[in-house]
């Protein structure tokens, strides 16, 4: 775990707009290209508050595979373009960390769980809902100039104290 930087932070609420996908993990290329869709898409949202960061939600719902949001957060004031879906966020504290570009996004995963194991937290899950991953709500934040074949990107767990 040497040099496994992170941090614990508070985020306030927000409202995320973008596209919803759900799908397994053979599936895994249409939800690149919904991503990409999303990005083009971002011109629509007039009341996107930082446009230049795009919005990955995971939540691991299914057996085989996890449902997705790629969106941007917004104002209350947005309107909902054609095909999008709005998700709202509660206030949370969050496990935070910075996956760089010549990282392995794999190994990034396995030393959250690790540090997990180690620590006086554990992933936050909504009461009465089945997840079927170990990390069950991954919101990973990328900006405008990443590359989906080597990204860089903030990597947000939700927590609580165990």
């Amino acid at each position: 775990m040497q040099n496994f930087e992170y941090d614990i932070v508070e985020l306030p609420a927000y409202r995320g707009v973008g596209l919803k996908w759900s799908g397994s993990y053979t599936e895994i290329g249409s939800l690149k290209n919904l991503i990409t869709s999303m990005s083009t898409r971002v011109g629509e949202l007039d009341y996107a508050i930082n446009p230049d960061v795009q919005l990955g939600l995971s939540y691991h719902l299914r057996p085989d595979g996890f449902v997705h949001y790629s969106a941007y957060e917004v104002s209350e004031d947005q309107q909902l373009p054609d095909g999008m879906t709005e998700i709202y966020i509660p206030k949370m504290t969050y496990f935070l960390t910075h996956h760089k570009k010549d990282q392995d996004i794999g190994q990034t995963y396995q030393s959250i769980s690790q540090w997990f194991k180690e620590s006086n937290y554990e992933p936050f899950v909504e009461p009465g809902i089945t997840y079927y991953d170990p990390l069950p709500i991954k919101h990973e934040r990328y900006p405008k100039d990443h590359d989906s074949k080597q990204p860089h990107l903030d990597i947000f767990i939700p927590i609580i104290t165990r």
